[in-house]
């Protein structure tokens, strides 16, 4: 999370609805089976622990005041599994067990604050922190065949079901964090915290849970929410209560497409959703003839851009995508983490690097 904390049901009748549930029941399922890929990026890891992971296993966001999110605990978890690095792994898994997770229940607060007294100062979980955490404990509990790792995934799980979920305009949906994005105005949600690879593997493991349903209806959200001249997805939504409304841009952000958004296209690339109208606007803004590099940025009003460029671990994503909406077999040109200045673009350029061994891809 930036900056604030912010599968399917059985078709009773044929016909074009039922038919989408079916295919995306088969993709769901073909998606969940290989959540462990081996590592294309040993160095890369190992860059990335040497620079963000403290020996107590803290995982440092250095372009945020040295603070730590569930986020990045739960991409620290799935790296050191996909690089095969336990003893990484069982750091960051004690860390973050031991102060962030949450007293009432398995979900983990959304921050770490080493210059606020307490460090946690903001109890409210984060969705997809918790969704990240779980996933990187599935993948572990895979590759080293523990299944005390999988139990604490599947708490985790039970209780982003049991407390997060709501039934918002007719859509089953996971709040981007259990208290405060209910309003009189509407419920606000982030289209980032949708992901889809993860939904996959959890309705594998709980076909019952309602887990396809998530998917499902995310997908829908994400053809809704998209705005500007490109229909890109924003950082945050806001869907009113009235099913009949259209979504819209909550005030409390500025009205962009940027750094959480960017992990839109990447989720329905990784996932293989490559004719989703989300993702072909995401890379036709990439790919604007208007810029050699693409801003880091588009106000989705006004349509203004930022006057720097999109970082790697940004440029990293727009790669990948092009690379599933062509079907190539080979991602060139992707970033190292040595090229990125900072701990979020560096951990987007790694969860590329892990969509790709994922996906089958080549890495050029």
């Amino acid at each position: 999370m930036i900056g604030h904390p912010s599968l399917l049901p059985e078709a009773r009748n044929d016909g074009p609805c039922a038919t989408r549930r079916r295919t995306l029941a088969a993709a769901l399922s073909a998606l969940a089976a290989p959540h462990v890929a081996r590592a294309q990026s040993p160095n890369d890891w190992i860059t990335f622990r040497n620079r963000f992971v403290t020996d107590s296993g803290r995982v440092i966001d250095s372009g945020n005041q040295a603070v730590s999110h569930s986020e990045g605990q739960g991409w620290g978890l799935m790296f050191a599994a996909a690089h095969d690095d336990r003893d990484s792994f069982d750091l960051i898994r004690k860390w973050t067990r031991e102060t962030l997770k949450r007293p009432q229940d398995n979900l983990h607060a959304w921050r770490y604050r080493p210059t606020a007294t307490p460090h946690v100062d903001d109890p409210n979980n984060a969705t997809d922190g918790d969704l990240y955490i779980l996933w990187g404990l599935l993948m572990a509990a895979e590759r080293w065949q523990h299944a005390p790792y999988r139990i604490e995934a599947l708490t985790i799980a039970h209780d982003l079901m049991r407390v997060a979920r709501r039934t918002v305009a007719g859509l089953a949906v996971l709040l981007p964090g259990v208290q405060g994005f209910d309003s009189p105005a509407g419920t606000v949600l982030n289209p980032s915290y949708i992901v889809l690879p993860a939904f996959a593997v959890l309705h594998r493991l709980l076909p019952q849970a309602g887990w396809s349903r998530i998917a499902t209806d995310g997908l829908t959200l994400l053809r809704r929410a998209r705005f500007g001249a490109w229909g890109l997805s924003p950082d945050w939504v806001r869907q009113p209560h009235r099913a009949n409304l259209p979504l819209d841009l909550p005030e409390r952000w500025p009205p962009r497409f940027s750094y959480d958004a960017v992990r839109v296209p990447l989720m329905l690339a990784w996932a293989n959703h490559t004719t989703h109208p989300a993702l072909i606007g995401a890379h036709h803004f990439w790919s604007d003839s208007r810029w050699t590099v693409p801003p880091a940025w588009v106000d989705l009003v006004t349509g203004s851009t930022a006057e720097y460029p999109a970082p790697p671990g940004m440029r990293a994503i727009a790669a990948f995508a092009a690379a599933r909406i062509a079907g190539a077999t080979e991602v060139q040109g992707l970033p190292s983490v040595n090229d990125s200045q900072d701990y979020y673009s560096a951990s987007l350029t790694l969860l590329v690097r892990l969509a790709c061994g994922m996906s089958g891809l080549r890495i050029g």
